[in-house]
């Protein structure tokens, strides 16, 4: 495996390059109703998440180590991950999202999305190589039955 950056990394160099948009792109301010009370929903919504996936890795018994999945010991697919492949990934989107929200930029929404394409193709591939090598034929039903972010 050649995976080096930890994903909460990423979702903070992210959320850095969402500042700096916020803080010198002139335009793209947006407000409404409940925006504030959105974002802390979406940050709760995140740590729960969370807390549901590595509860349910420990309670497997395999590792929570994104840069060596190969080390993965057994697959789960009950609980959160019957409806995401990634609960823990997209819980960094949610926050990232969340951030955007607080800070009023609708050009984050970019960021966000540049968020997505980055875990995609440079974290989540090569993780689902991993697990197609370790797991064979179930993984590959698993991949079939549930979404890769939700």
């Amino acid at each position: 495996m050649d995976l080096k950056l930890l994903p909460p990394l990423t979702m903070a160099l992210f959320g850095s390059a969402m500042y700096l948009l916020n803080r010198f792109l002139p335009f793209g301010t947006f407000d409404f109703f409940g925006r504030q009370t959105m974002a802390y929903v979406l940050m709760i919504m995140a740590i729960v998440i969370t807390a549901i996936a590595l509860f349910q890795f420990s309670k497997a018994k395999t590792t929570t180590d994104p840069i060596n999945p190969d080390k993965t010991t057994s697959l789960v697919t009950e609980g959160i991950y019957r409806f995401t492949r990634n609960p823990m990934y997209l819980a960094l989107l949610l926050v990232l999202v969340a951030f955007g929200l607080i800070l009023g930029n609708a050009f984050n929404v970019l960021l966000a999305a540049g968020f997505v394409y980055y875990m995609n193709r440079f974290q989540i591939k090569k993780e689902e190589v991993a697990l197609s090598n370790r797991f064979g034929k179930t993984y590959a039903l698993y991949c079939k039955a549930t979404r890769r972010w939700f």
